[in-house]
């Protein structure tokens, strides 16, 4: 996702109405849904880091969490 004016390389905060540069990748998988060794990114800006990985974590998904480069 990027802001309309944001470069096309962007990443861009996949919390709801963010539209912020993102510095971590959450990585997690559904066990009822993916392979063990199957991983989702959700991309998250610092101000989002803990409530989108409490989320996922809550729900026993979580697998890492890594800061982007």
């Amino acid at each position: 996702m990027t802001t309309p004016n944001a470069p096309e390389d962007e990443l861009i905060c996949s919390a709801r109405g963010c539209r912020a540069p993102a510095a971590y990748q959450l990585r997690w998988h559904n066990p009822r849904l993916h392979a063990p060794d199957r991983r989702k990114t959700w991309l998250a800006c610092p101000a989002h880091r803990d409530s989108l990985g409490d989320f996922l974590d809550a729900r026993g998904f979580l697998r890492e969490v890594v800061p982007l480069p």
